[in-house]
């Protein structure tokens, strides 16, 4: 629980109930900072007299990490203590409002957790909407986060392919777990999974449906083209061929691959022997995994939460860094 605050005493205010947590100026002389009309901590005559505000051992009982990765679909929280272990986590739908859906995901963690926001030693954010977030420790990449979360789960990971709502990415990690290469679609909606969602509402599938249409496919077809808007006129043109759902379904699946499988070639040439796992809530959709895996011609393996991997990750550096 709360105890009192130490680190503050240069600034000549008693900081005891002022200070925020997790390494932040205490309130007074942050007030000075702002106002001092000087642009800020940069230059500013004010910040030779403020100090950083520290936590004392006794302030919690045990130290708790939340992550947060405000994506473009889905807010997803972590919230992780001491020893690593995950606590709780939530995913939350952004629906365009990632302040909203990330108080909602904040506090679904901490109930489940049984905790309150006083015993959060640090908040790390990620994500489209990172920067939106307040209070938080810091905010650092998705690349970064999602390399570190993954290796959580399968700590020989070599190479990360997260496929979330609005992106696609592929992670080159090297053995002491340091990003060595990425390569990056957040320009088009082709192979993510809102082009699964637009697939299947061409389709009148619900999105969940996929998975099991594609296991009752009889024959491999392939679209012509990637785009997200072409490919829906070729579905339902399809469609009105007679062509069987199951197999339009297979299609759109091995159209991801294709697309995923040139996202890949930007950093490993070779993949079949490389350790390689799967994240983003894609990866839910075993029919997808499964041709992905044929379409690199290696084993892919899948956490069991694979949708909250970069939220795990920012908790992770978050309890890293105040080690």
């Amino acid at each position: 629980m709360p105890g009192t605050w130490s680190g503050c005493a240069p600034c000549g205010h008693d900081c005891k109930g002022l200070c925020q947590r997790g390494n932040k100026k205490c309130d007074p002389c942050r007030e000075r900072l702002s106002s001092c009309g000087q642009g800020g901590l940069e230059g500013c005559a004010c910040a030779k007299e403020a100090t950083w505000c520290v936590r004392t051992s006794k302030e919690v009982k045990v130290a708790l990490f939340l992550g947060l990765d405000l994506g473009a679909v889905s807010c997803d929280a972590v919230l992780i203590d001491e020893a690593a272990n995950i606590r709780a986590f939530s995913v939350v739908p952004t629906a365009a409002r990632h302040i909203e859906a990330s108080k909602k995901a904040t506090s679904e963690v901490l109930e489940k957790a049984k905790v309150t926001m006083e015993e959060v030693a640090c908040v790390v954010t990620t994500g489209y909407g990172r920067d939106l977030w307040a209070p938080k420790t810091f905010s650092t990449t998705e690349i970064t986060c999602h390399a570190r979360g993954i290796r959580y789960f399968f700590p020989d990971t070599e190479l990360l392919i997260d496929i979330g709502g609005q992106d696609s990415k592929v992670i080159r990690i090297a053995n002491t777990g340091k990003v060595v290469d990425f390569a990056m679609n957040d320009r088009c909606a082709s192979g993510t999974g809102r082009f699964l969602e637009v697939m299947a509402r061409a389709l009148d599938l619900d999105l969940s449906m996929l998975e099991s249409m594609d296991e009752k496919a009889k024959q491999d077809l392939a679209l012509t083209t990637m785009c997200t808007v072409f490919a829906e006129t070729e579905v339902v043109g399809m469609v009105a061929q007679g062509i069987d759902v199951p197999d339009i379904v297979r299609a759109i699946h091995k159209s991801i691959a294709l697309r995923t499988k040139g996202l890949v070639r930007r950093v490993a040439k070779d993949v079949s022997s490389l350790k390689v796992s799967m994240s983003g809530g894609v990866a839910r959709n075993k029919a997808v995994v499964r041709a992905l895996s044929e379409a690199l011609s290696c084993k892919i393996r899948v956490p069991e939460h694979p949708d909250i991997v970069g939220a795990l990750g920012a908790a992770l550096l978050g309890l890293e860094s105040h080690r």
